[in-house]
């Protein structure tokens, strides 16, 4: 029996699989499809054919290698989000092994056994509480500065994802008489997060003047249509630019609106809320995830170490090294 081609079972795979019988977040499937996006570009970059003609040959494991490859070299991916990509390509070809058992091809199957690159984790960034303020302040008086002010607002509040912040209807908010937001996390998991009395009075303004109904987004654009997350990016980028020219120590860290989901952790924890807490408020997976934030708060580790005494003892005296010891540690020898 001739093997279907890949414009016949990725759709089955999307429809069937992803969709129908693992009912994976909108979010998780939206970034399978463009790894696949990706992947069928960069396959027919030098095939005179479309993606849905493909066989499925040419999903084999030196293809895939040569398009992580791609990614790192020319689209300057990180290692994880190269991984990120070998994930969505091999839960297909998981599927596939199911589906074709013994019939699917040895070259596609070996797919499996590539693994994901390690990767350094970096520290947690973050801003000061000084400089998230100065990038509060930046924003003008009109339509767009006003809504850029509550998007950064609501951000440092909740310490929420940008698609959490995106995904937020008015209804999420008239809910609670604009005293707490629902927003809707990973996993479909829900949380409800109290906010300030600036962030209730600026919700209530822009409610109010903008005639916003329950259904309707409420960090919107002119159209009325939710903001994306590039959206979201470009907006900071602007704001960051009015912020700078009064604070220029923003220079010192690229600021992404992830950047203030940490300033947010950040700041709970060095006034003195329980990593657990913090956990809750950011709708963390694992309270483990919170653990990062303390690496990165250098004033936390320079007040434990003074409640540290240091040792006191003589000054040892050395005797003198042998000239041949000398010798080698005074010169270079390679």
């Amino acid at each position: 029996m001739k093997t279907p081609d890949l414009g016949q079972l990725l759709p089955r795979y999307f429809t069937e699989h992803l969709v129908g019988q693992r009912d994976l977040s909108p979010n998780t499937v939206a970034a399978y499809r463009d790894t696949f996006r990706l992947f069928l570009r960069f396959l027919c970059r030098k095939r005179r054919t479309s993606p849905s003609t493909l066989p499925l040959s040419v999903l084999n494991a030196d293809a895939v290698l040569a398009f992580l490859g791609h990614l790192e070299a020319e689209r300057q991916n990180s290692s994880r989000s190269r991984n990120a990509r070998l994930a969505a390509i091999r839960s297909f070809v998981g599927y596939l092994s199911d589906l074709l058992g013994p019939t699917l091809p040895e070259p596609t199957r070996r797919v499996l056994a590539i693994r994901g690159k390690r990767y350094a984790r970096r520290m947690v960034g973050f801003i000061t509480r000084p400089e998230m303020a100065a990038l509060l302040r930046a924003g003008d008086g009109s339509w767009t500065g006003r809504r850029n002010h509550l998007l950064l607002l609501l951000l440092y509040n909740t310490g929420a994802r940008v698609s959490e912040i995106t995904g937020v209807r008015v209804r999420d908010v008239r809910a609670g008489d604009c005293r707490q937001v629902l927003l809707h996390g990973k996993g479909r998991k829900e949380r409800a997060v109290p906010l300030w009395l600036e962030t209730v009075r600026a919700l209530r303004r822009w409610i109010a003047e903008n005639r916003l109904t329950d259904d309707a987004p409420l960090i919107c654009n002119r159209f009325g249509r939710a903001l994306t997350r590039s959206g979201v990016a470009c907006q900071l980028q602007v704001v960051l630019r009015h912020a700078r020219g009064v604070d220029p120590s923003l220079h010192r860290i690229k600021i992404s609106p992830h950047i203030i989901r940490h300033t947010t952790a950040m700041h709970l924890l060095q006034s003195g809320v329980a990593h657990e807490l913090i956990s809750l408020w950011l709708g963390h997976e694992s309270p483990e995830t919170t653990h990062g934030y303390v690496e990165a708060d250098l004033e936390m580790k320079r007040r434990t170490l003074a409640a540290l005494d240091p040792p006191r003892s003589r000054r040892t005296s050395f005797p003198k090294k042998d000239p041949l010891i000398r010798f080698l540690e005074a010169r270079r020898l390679c």
